[in-house]
């Protein structure tokens, strides 16, 4: 890229997941994780070889080939559905997309460019519960399944895209698209990226930055839950 040019300026065209795995990348124990990981299965490869000359049987007979990470061994399972193999055992890079909430091979946070859908498939984000009654982010639609979907689905789109409009009215964060947050959360990456670097936040920053270490840990999830450009 220009040394002239903006960064930060693929940041516009971002998609939701790609959104989701910057904030990802920069997470310093997914970092670890993936050199870790890395490390481990370049050992693997150099003993049984690489697709289509792997020594699949070998492979699968050596226990390294299976989760958790090493050093991690008290975290038998982490959260999200597992994909179990043979003795329902995990292999390592699915065990470690299941830690991380992706189902894809793991990506190298340090490539430059951000992954392609066919690169990076996530898991569905956690379930929350319920919200209480009074709960300002709440909005109960009833539907009478003895009429037409259509129309009542119409309405009830009508209804939260006002609702969200109340609660902005009121002061309350309420985002429909990521289209909407890009701005926001490029500025969220710069002081990331600025604090890794060791260069000085300003105090007007700090809470921003706060925010954005939570996105790493586990707020980049949460995007999963919003919806692209265009879809509401």
């Amino acid at each position: 890229m220009d040394p002239q040019q903006d960064p930060y300026a693929y940041c516009s065209s971002l998609t939701r997941d790609q959104w989701a795995w910057e904030f990802l990348r920069r997470n310093p124990d997914y970092r670890a994780d993936y050199r870790r990981f890395i490390r481990l299965w370049q050992v693997l490869e150099s003993e049984y070889g690489t697709p289509p000359q792997r020594d699949f049987a070998r492979w699968k007979r050596d226990p390294r080939a299976y989760g958790p990470l090493p050093g991690e061994r008290e975290l038998g399972n982490p959260s999200g559905e597992l994909c179990l193999g043979e003795d329902d055992r995990v292999l390592i890079e699915c065990w470690m997309g299941a830690k991380w909430g992706f189902y894809k091979f793991p990506l190298d946070p340090e490539r430059p460019d951000p992954p392609t859908p066919g690169e990076l498939s996530w898991r569905p984000p956690p379930a929350t519960e319920p919200r209480p009654v009074n709960d300002p982010y709440r909005l109960d639609i009833a539907f009478d399944l003895s009429l037409p979907l259509p129309p009542q689905l119409e309405s009830a789109k009508i209804r939260l895209v006002s609702r969200a409009a109340e609660l902005r009215r009121a002061g309350l964060p309420a985002p429909m698209h990521v289209s909407s947050q890009h701005v926001r959360w490029t500025h969220m990456l710069r002081l990331l990226d600025a604090e890794a670097a060791g260069e000085p936040i300003e105090d007007v920053d700090a809470e921003s930055l706060r925010e954005a270490r939570a996105m790493t840990r586990d707020g980049y999830l949460e995007i999963l839950r919003l919806g692209d450009a265009g879809t509401g």
